[in-house]
């Protein structure tokens, strides 16, 4: 067992007991984490959302300069209504070598790891920075990763590598796809169910445009590169929900469809884009405003994160390859908050304990194997910090 394995286990613990929900602040728990990194010697930067109620942190060991390595994580989890855990899944429980609790593996895991790492790595680090940033709202739309980028423009820094802690089993990452989401508003006109044509019935005009998603997926898996990596090798669609309506008789006024893609190439994204734009301007509207004029279809774009795209040169995927001992690099389908910090300059990688098949299910848990093994990869980090200071 590593030698940091029960500080880790006991911040697993704190960080857990945060109910760190989306909707939710995330201050207390990026309070505890600023103390225990300024306790190590690092320098730390908040800086709070629009609302005052959520914020980013950002800590550096060594200089505060360009250059370094970022251990990088989101603070935010899934919400736990309608799941059937078996224990409290705010407080963490220890069972046959299992860490069980809302973000145990997405992400607080990897998170507690790298803060009770920070003192061993502040001593094997002199001229070379160290950096840790923890986000929020990644399970949203990454709107945190999005804000910090804009924060480090502004204290022109900028740094080399990042590591990002997603649950991977420990294998090391060096692509996946998009995550653009969507929830598209249909505006039509009330009425009474018995007479349909003095109405303009938004779910209906909704479930066609659901209709039109499903052939656009379709289409997609006939685009499929050739070389691509990913499993499955195409870009997927899927319709989350639709909403809309109040009684049977009544002729409903209004309709929401909230839905994603996850594009393996830009052009994917583009095609789909402007073949929905078409067919709400040329079909569906023309068709709502001939009895309402004032119909009006509306599609809020929730989040659209780019994904990590596998590069060589790749120098954050070969010290992690080097680190772990791994033989090579895979791509996986999720997303994270990668592409952010790629498209800040950064070379980027994704490893971290416990496996996604966990991630936002009941009993969600990381193994006491898995987090030896992050440790064991930090503090392997520290070390070729301090050889290459």
């Amino acid at each position: 067992m590593h030698r940091r394995m029960d500080d880790t286990v006991a911040l697993l613990s704190e960080l857990i007991a945060f109910p760190t929900v989306s909707e939710t602040s995330n201050l207390a728990l990026v309070d505890l984490l600023a103390s225990r990194l300024e306790d190590a010697g690092a320098n730390v930067h908040i800086f709070p959302d629009d609302t005052g109620l959520k914020a980013n942190l950002f800590a550096t060991l060594g200089p505060e300069r360009d250059g370094g390595i970022v251990l990088s994580g989101h603070s935010d989890v899934v919400p736990v209504a309608d799941q059937e855990w078996r224990t409290d899944p705010f407080a963490l429980h220890d069972a046959e070598g299992r860490l069980y609790g809302r973000g145990a593996c997405d992400m607080k895991g990897f998170i507690a790891a790298a803060v009770a790492m920070a003192p061993d790595l502040a001593a094997m680090t002199r001229d070379r920075p160290l950096h840790f940033s923890f986000t929020y709202d990644e399970e949203t739309g990454c709107f945190g990763a999005r804000a910090l980028t804009d924060s480090l423009a502004a204290l022109d820094l900028r740094p080399a590598i990042a590591l990002i802690g997603e649950p991977t089993e420990m294998q090391v990452i060096e692509g996946h796809k998009g995550c653009f989401e969507y929830s598209t508003h249909f505006h039509g006109l009330a009425g009474h169910g018995s007479g349909p044509d003095k109405g303009v019935n938004a779910v209906e005009y909704a479930a066609r445009f659901v209709a039109r998603l499903l052939t656009l997926k379709d289409q997609l898996r006939a685009r499929a590169p050739a070389n691509s990596r990913f499993e499955p090798p195409w870009t997927t669609i899927n319709t989350g929900a639709l909403i809309g309506g109040v009684a049977h008789n009544v002729i409903p006024s209004t309709a929401r469809v909230d839905w994603e893609m996850r594009p393996v190439q830009d052009s994917d994204a583009a095609l789909v884009k402007d073949d929905l734009h078409r067919f709400c301007e040329e079909t569906l509207l023309a068709e709502m405003r001939q009895v309402c004029p004032d119909a009006d279809i509306v599609t809020e774009i929730i989040g659209e994160v780019a994904g990590l795209i596998p590069t060589d040169p790749n120098a954050a995927r070969d010290i992690v390859m080097e680190l772990t001992g791994a033989k090579g690099a895979d791509v996986v389908p999720f997303g994270t908050e990668a592409g952010i910090f790629q498209a800040y300059g950064m070379s980027v990688v994704v490893c971290g304990p416990g496996s996604i098949d966990q991630a936002h299910k009941a009993d969600e848990f990381v193994s006491h194997d898995q987090l030896g093994q992050c440790l064991t990869m930090l503090e392997r980090l520290g070390e070729r910090i301090a050889l290459r200071a």
